[in-house]
């Protein structure tokens, strides 16, 4: 189903000045663009995979049995994959959304030929939402294989992992996309940066939040990575529990509201 098939009945009352309903034209220009750099795409799926040999295998005799979601007990490895599939899907969903659309609207000037034409702004912002959520779900497919492959999941609703992370690539995308459509010049860029390093690293990807003091858990709960990781872990062992939908909802929530805010910016900017 195309990204308009799917939102035309939400977007029916939107002006056509705003909505044509052909944002798909962006990913089709998108996949032409990359056809012949197709290692651009996948060179992001390595990074996580390096992480994962080094740190899962150098530190899985050291730590030994990890405690999961629901008191499962888990080698240190399946501890630590599911974390850096989620943080692969951030990854690949920011890195598009934001330095990519930025060159295309700052200095390609890009969206300003296609607002010449009939589409509009949220067309522009569902389009290249969309092959950034696509460019997350490409990184997270291959790691969930790689998961697979070295025997790290650790139940049956496993299978739910690649479309829980396509929902964590989509609310990054579109807040990525949003805060892009602030950023003055490439040296802003290197907030965006500064912003995602801490997060890996504090969210509770190496270990449990339970090495934290209680002030401080309550800070990293707060952060969207996080709750991407504790859904991914939680889907791995199959600990379902109603708290699922509130990771689901948290994500749901950055993608509506970065979908409306780059809309708005992107008509203020391009249209005024």
């Amino acid at each position: 189903m195309s990204v308009d098939v799917a939102a035309g009945g939400l977007l029916r009352v939107v002006p056509s000045a705003v909505y044509a309903g052909r944002s798909r034209v962006l990913v089709e220009r998108a996949t032409h663009a990359y056809r012949h750099t197709w290692l651009a795409l996948v060179s992001g799926f390595f990074e996580p995979l390096f992480y994962l040999v080094a740190l899962g295998a150098g530190l899985r005799g050291l730590v030994g049995t990890v405690t999961g979601p629901g008191g499962t007990p888990l080698s240190y490895p399946a501890f630590l994959a599911p974390a850096l599939l989620a943080s692969s899907a951030m990854n690949g969903a920011v890195f598009d959304s934001t330095v990519n659309v930025f060159f295309r609207l700052k200095y390609n000037k890009l969206y300003e030929a296609i607002l010449a034409t009939s589409l509009g702004p949220l067309d522009v912002a569902l389009g290249e939402i969309t092959w950034a959520l696509l460019r997350g779900g490409l990184y997270s497919a291959g790691f969930l294989v790689v998961m697979a492959g070295l025997g790290l999941t650790a139940s049956p609703w496993a299978v739910a992992i690649l479309p829980a992370a396509l929902v964590i690539a989509l609310g990054f995308a579109a807040v990525g996309m949003a805060v892009t459509t602030f950023v003055r010049g490439f040296q802003d860029l290197d907030i965006v940066q500064f912003a995602l390093l801490p997060m890996f690293l504090f969210s509770g990807s190496f270990y449990g939040l339970d090495v934290y003091p209680r002030w401080l858990q309550f800070v990293v709960e707060c952060l969207p990575l996080q709750h991407g990781i504790a859904l991914l872990r939680a889907l791995n062992v199959g600990a379902i529990s109603p708290g699922l939908l509130g990771h689901l909802a948290y994500f749901a929530v950055m993608a509506v509201g970065g979908l409306a805010l780059t809309t708005v910016r992107l008509e203020r900017l391009l249209l005024r």
